[in-house]
């Protein structure tokens, strides 16, 4: 099946990412389905998975289940001190259904109402690992955003401001938060990777023509990395100072994608990869190669 394929019925269920059914290494319980998000622990030590049923983790001694409530995650933003989530509760939950933005401080155990529950499930979330800036993309009006289209909070969802996104012409496929300049925001639309420097106000083509389904800034601000997918897949790095794109290695996918990119903050040159097609990855040399640790929803270990 084409990629545009995938994309669409993935619209059509009203998800931006296609991954499901990872299955458990070492935890039966262990079920991954739409999930909307890759993150990596503050220490490093653990790839956080939010999923239809909690939150799922992988470690040197291999996949488990966090504890805490098994919420439908659906956006999805790490931090350095919090994860931020929204969606739906799980069953016999007080939370309200969707539970418009949650935050957990202790890596999912527990988590925190923020703001606009019974009113919005965002599906599009991205944060700023040390500015803690949320942006989230909005698809319907709500109580605190008169229109739909793309919002930002820098006090934990208390306020949230509209950003006009001119020079955007596409709804995006995904967002990235700079590290520590909330002002630095990408999107990626099927028509290529915009950038803005002004709190996504404006936005300027930095890739054309390609269609873009991933985005993520490197931790130390200098890079962003981007998938996209024409005849085939394809992971690159743009330089933000030089604007230079380098071809990164990308495993051999057959109609597929990277749906999702995450760096370790221990470890700068380990990153995690997920597609589209519930192929999960590991590179330990910053994107040359890499080793898959799940393979069409099944663990490799």
């Amino acid at each position: 099946m084409p990629l545009t394929s995938l994309l669409r019925g993935a619209a059509r269920l009203g998800l931006l990412a296609t991954l499901a059914s990872l299955a458990a290494c070492g935890d039966p319980a262990v079920s991954l389905t739409h999930v909307h998000g890759l993150a990596y622990s503050e220490d490093g030590q653990r790839l956080m998975i939010p999923s239809h049923h909690g939150l799922a983790l992988y470690s040197e001694e291999g996949w488990s289940k966090a504890s805490g409530p098994q919420h439908d995650y659906m956006g999805f933003a790490a931090t350095r001190r919090a994860i931020y989530s929204s969606g739906h509760p799980e069953p016999g939950s007080d939370l309200v259904n969707p539970f418009g933005v949650i935050k957990s401080s202790d890596g999912g155990r527990t988590w925190q109402q923020l703001s606009l529950q019974g009113e919005s499930d965002f599906h599009l979330m991205a944060g700023g690992f040390d500015s803690a800036t949320l942006y989230v993309y909005n698809s319907r009006p709500n109580s605190r955003m008169s229109t739909p289209g793309l919002y930002y909070s820098r006090n934990d969802g208390a306020n949230w401001q509209r950003a006009s996104a001119q020079g955007i012409g596409e709804a995006p496929t995904a967002l990235a938060v700079h590290p520590s300049d909330s002002r630095v925001v990408a999107v990626a639309t099927g028509a290529g990777l915009y950038l803005s420097r002004d709190a996504g106000q404006r936005f300027r083509a930095v890739i054309e023509g390609e269609q873009v389904v991933s985005a993520a800034f490197s931790l130390d601000g200098s890079s962003l990395w981007f998938g996209s997918y024409g005849d085939a897949a394809k992971l690159s790095r743009l330089e933000l100072q030089t604007r230079e794109v380098t071809a990164l290695g990308v495993p051999e996918l057959d109609e597929d994608a990277v749906a999702y990119l995450a760096q370790n903050p221990a470890q700068p040159t380990e990153w995690a990869m997920a597609t589209f097609k519930r192929d999960v990855y590991l590179s330990k040399d910053a994107g040359t190669t890499w080793r898959a640790i799940a393979k069409a929803g099944q663990p490799l270990e």
